[in-house]
């Protein structure tokens, strides 16, 4: 018997991108939880197969080795969803990375186009391939994962923030576009996450104080506090929700 918060997403199909660890991963192994079939990417094989062994996969998990921001991997990425379950009801746009960057004024192209490539356009070439399979059958949900970063400058993550707040406006002009097609876009925007992602922050004792300090219920973010947030997005409870970013920062952004 299933325990806990249930949201109806029983034999729901949902790509999750850089599902392999992380938020990505706990959002992956929770749609799976639900019931859900669930279509994970990441770039490393070996993160995929290491994923799928602890999911449990059976055959309603699959795994794909894609590069977001490349086009001839996000069609293979959803043509062997499609092929293997027939139809997509969600895409999480979870793939992230930053690069620190002390300044953004003295930062080579190379490392903005490699950041703003990760998390912006490797997003907007999913959303669009997902919404042309979503107009097709009628309904969809996208649920974008930004960042607190991308409303507040931030030492260190200040291209990062730049292309998080992209995604926002991403988030809102897919959701005035494809609101006639029943296909539903939001977003969640975490802070600081305890993930491998965040570690260089969280595990210096010195950095965490100070981000403690700013955050007024006193801890930074587990990933399932970034899970909930998304199933809900995901679920018939949102049906009438498009184009909100949902921000979960234990209330940082409010100081």
């Amino acid at each position: 018997m299933k325990q806990g918060l249930q949201y109806n997403l029983e034999d729901k199909v949902f790509v999750v991108t850089g599902g392999s660890r992380g938020i990505g991963f706990e959002i992956a192994r929770n749609l799976k939880d639900q019931g859900a079939k669930v279509v994970i990417c990441a770039r490393k094989e070996a993160g995929i197969d290491a994923a799928l062994k602890e999911l449990g996969a059976g055959g309603n998990a699959m795994g794909i080795q894609a590069h977001v921001a490349k086009e001839e991997d996000v069609e293979r990425l959803f043509d062997a969803t499609i092929d293997r379950f027939g139809m997509l009801d969600g895409l999480v746009n979870n793939v992230g990375m930053n690069l620190l960057t002390p300044s953004t004024s003295e930062t080579g192209p190379g490392q903005w186009n490699k950041i703003i490539e990760t998390n912006l356009t490797g997003a907007f070439l999913c959303s669009r391939m997902a919404a042309t399979i979503m107009k097709k059958q009628g309904h969809g949900r996208i649920v974008n994962i930004s960042s607190i970063a991308g409303r507040k400058a931030s030492p260190g993550m200040g291209i990062y923030g730049i292309a998080k707040a992209g995604i926002d406006m991403l988030t809102k002009v897919l959701a005035s576009e494809l609101a006639p097609f029943n296909i539903q876009v939001n977003a969640v925007a975490p802070g600081m996450v305890r993930t491998d992602f965040s570690k260089p922050f969280w595990s210096n004792e010195e950095i965490l104080d100070q981000i403690l300090k700013t955050i007024p219920m006193g801890r930074i973010a587990e990933p399932k506090d970034i899970v909930h947030p998304v199933l809900f997005l995901c679920s018939d409870g949102a049906s009438y929700i498009t184009g909100h970013v949902l921000v979960v920062d234990g209330g940082s952004t409010i100081v």
